[in-house]
C-alpha cells in the first residue's frame, strides 16, 4: 500500500522578499591583486616562464586560471598557490611555451 502525498502547489508570492538583489562582484579583477615583482619573481619569469601574483583568499586554482587567461589572453598550463604567513595568497601561473612570461610582465608594468 503506497501512502499518497499531498498535492504541493507552486509559490504564488504577494510581494518580493528583496527589493534589490544581489550582484555577482566575484569577476576577474576581484581575483588577481596585484603582480609580485620581487627579485624571485623575476627571476621565476626568466628561468620558469611564470608569473606571480598576489590574488584573493577564497580564489581557486581553477578561477585564477580563468582570471589570469581572460586578462592577459595567454595559454596557462599550470597554477600552484600558497598562503603565506601574512594571510594572502601568492599564485605561481605557468604559461606555455609559445608566449613569453617576460613580454607579458612587460605588458602588465
Amino acid at each position: 500500500f503506497r501512502r499518497p502525498h499531498p498535492l504541493a502547489l507552486a509559490r504564488k508570492p504577494k510581494y518580493q522578499r528583496r527589493s534589490v538583489l544581489p550582484q555577482n562582484t566575484w569577476d576577474k579583477y576581484a581575483i588577481i591583486k596585484n603582480p609580485v615583482s620581487t627579485e624571485s619573481a623575476i627571476k621565476n619569469i626568466e628561468d620558469n616562464n611564470t608569473l606571480v601574483f598576489i590574488v584573493d583568499r577564497k580564489a581557486t586554482k581553477g578561477s585564477i586560471k580563468r582570471a589570469v587567461e581572460e586578462l592577459y589572453s595567454v595559454k596557462v598550463v599550470k597554477v600552484n598557490s600558497l598562503i603565506r604567513p601574512t594571510g594572502e595568497k601568492k599564485a605561481y601561473v605557468a604559461i606555455s611555451k609559445e608566449t613569453e612570461a617576460l613580454e607579458v610582465a612587460n605588458k602588465i608594468g
